[in-house]
């Protein structure tokens, strides 16, 4: 399996890329793939990295393994292909992106336009195997993707870190919190988002931080289906 890498991430992440433990993951999910149905599609494993590099990152959104529905997972944190019903924490994160900036509620669940602009939406573990959430943590993924952490955590320019419930949460202990801006709620999921997530503010905040140190705001408010030009 080629790792499809065109931008800066390439040399970034070029040790991680070339130790035996990704040439030994790459290889069993090969196999995987041929004897599983695994998500999301080869093409999509690293989205994340080809829709924002490393230089363009302001934001990181840090989410758990990929959607196992068939059709859902895009390589993107929290986003599903725009034909796709809105899973319920995407659901719920619409609700207060709403709430807190006013953005309408989109037709779709596919968050490329915030990947474009910045937003780099990760997931800890990058595939999964249909109707089994977390099936594919401990093979290695955490390692390499603590490694994109860990390179974005000592670059000078800082980042907003969004980190929502305690899994993403574990993970500040990799980040300068002196030096980034980290935010952090309970998970947008229907059994945690009224505990706290439902006005937290993760979107104005995250603005407002970024106009303080100089960087372009986001522009959260996603485009409708019929605008979308993926």
């Amino acid at each position: 399996m080629i790792i499809p890498l065109n931008n800066d991430w390439s040399e970034r992440l070029e040790k991680e890329l070339t130790a035996p433990y990704m040439s030994e993951l790459l290889a069993w999910l090969e196999q995987k793939y041929k004897t599983a149905t695994v998500y999301p599609k080869r093409e999509h494993i690293f989205n994340a990295l080809l829709y924002t590099s490393f230089e363009q990152t302001k934001v990181v959104i840090l989410g758990q393994d990929p959607y196992h529905g068939p059709h859902q997972a895009q390589g993107l944190s929290f986003s599903v292909q725009k034909e796709m019903k809105l899973p319920p924490s995407l659901r719920n994160i619409y609700k207060e992106l709403e709430a807190d900036i006013g953005c309408s509620i989109p037709d779709h669940g596919s968050l490329v336009s915030w990947a474009k602009q910045g937003v780099l939406l990760l997931n800890t573990v990058l595939t999964v195997e249909e109707g089994n959430p977390n099936s594919h943590q401990g093979i290695g993924w955490e390692r390499f993707t603590d490694s994109i952490i860990a390179a974005l955590n000592d670059r000078e320019k800082p980042v907003v870190f969004i980190l929502w419930g305690k899994y993403a949460q574990s993970k500040a202990s990799h980040i300068a919190a002196d030096k980034h801006y980290i935010i952090e709620s309970p998970h947008p999921s229907p059994f945690a988002a009224r505990k706290g997530f439902f006005g937290s503010k993760p979107f104005s905040r995250t603005n407002m931080f970024l106009e303080r140190i100089g960087s372009e705001p986001i522009d959260w408010c996603l485009p409708m289906l019929s605008e979308l030009d993926e």
